[in-house]
């Protein structure tokens, strides 16, 4: 076994994020063994490491292979007890591994946990991909302690409470090796968007908790690897969130919940298209195609994730719709749910 704790950061073309980001992590993580694990970059990324961070382990991965099996690769050449994945893009701060690992040894019961994630630009802003966790609604939208939609909350200590989630951020997620390899880790398939929440449903219909600790606290540029805009990230985001729902819905739920989110996204389509995002509306669509082109591939991913279910009625997946409460309720703030 080598360190309790592997702080695991994934580059892609980040040699400018790794040297305004990697000394925090270096700096502030001395329980931790501190390893770069790189998917192919073609920038300066290796003779940065090479130069400026040469007691840091760097793992070359031969291709690029995405968030998801880039993890799923790095991770199977690293011992530890716990996992924290970590973002190029994270200014972590003093003592952030500490209440988490506390925590984590003291719940055996709880399979992973993430910090509070303040933006790096607004610091007194909660941050948009994880803030202080994660939720579903019942048609599988993503929402947070701290963000709903486009509203990000500011941080005034509202949340500072321990909380039990439906999913923790992939942009700092802390996770027992044990329970990332018994869940077969992120859906590789997935390339990434949506493989952190992907693998938390796996976790928490397996009767495992996931919380967030925001007594741990660490700052998150977002956005670094593809703009929100991006039609390849709406693509990803859309086909991944349809696959997610068909992987580890309940037998029960799965032909209404896939009707209504049928629905849903031409709603979304035909609103993009009417907003003049004309490339958002062609991403959507094709996403609904090669889900419905692909989804078969993963009926034995289904079969597997329902055997293994012991907790079909996940608490923290919401029965309402946040979508509705959100545009016809009119509740943009977490605490108003």
């Amino acid at each position: 076994m080598g360190n309790r704790i592997a702080v695991v950061i994934l580059n892609f073309n980040g040699a400018e994020m790794l040297r305004a980001f990697l000394p925090s992590v270096v700096d502030y993580s001395p329980e931790a063994e501190v390893i770069v694990a790189d998917n192919c970059s073609t920038d300066a990324s290796a003779q940065v490491m090479r130069e400026e961070f040469p007691a840091v382990r760097y793992i070359q991965l031969e291709k690029n292979y995405g968030f998801a099996d880039g993890y799923n690769r790095a991770l199977a050449q690293v011992e530890a007890e716990y996992f924290l994945l970590l973002n190029s893009d994270v200014e972590v701060t003093q003592g952030w591994l500490a209440p988490m690992l506390e925590y984590m040894d003291s719940h055996p019961d709880v399979a992973a946990c993430q910090p509070k994630l303040l933006s790096y630009k607004n610091k007194k802003e909660f941050e948009y991909a994880g803030a202080c966790g994660g939720f579903i609604d019942k048609y599988g939208y993503p929402y947070c302690r701290g963000r709903i939609f486009d509203t990000v909350e500011e941080d005034k200590g509202q949340y500072d409470s321990v909380a039990e989630l439906f999913w923790a951020t992939g942009a700092a997620l802390m996770i027992r090796a044990e329970d990332y390899r018994a869940a077969g880790g992120l859906d590789g398939t997935f390339f990434a968007h949506m493989e952190e929440i992907d693998l938390c449903w796996r976790l928490r219909s397996r009767g495992r908790g996931i919380v967030c600790i925001p007594q741990s606290c660490v700052y998150h540029v977002g956005g670094a690897t593809l703009n929100k805009s991006n039609p390849r990230k709406t693509y990803l985001n859309f086909r991944n969130n349809l696959l997610m729902l068909y992987k580890n819905l309940p037998e029960n739920e799965l032909s209404h919940v896939m009707f209504v989110r049928a629905l849903l996204d031409y709603v979304a389509a035909f609103k993009s298209l009417l907003s003049g995002d004309a490339s958002g509306c062609r991403a959507v669509l094709q996403a609904r195609r090669d889900f419905r082109r692909i989804k078969h591939d993963y009926s034995d991913l289904r079969r597997e994730n329902l055997e293994k279910c012991v907790e079909a009625d996940v608490k923290e997946r919401t029965s309402f719709s946040i979508l509705w409460k959100y545009y016809a309720g009119g509740k943009r703030l977490f605490s108003e749910l």
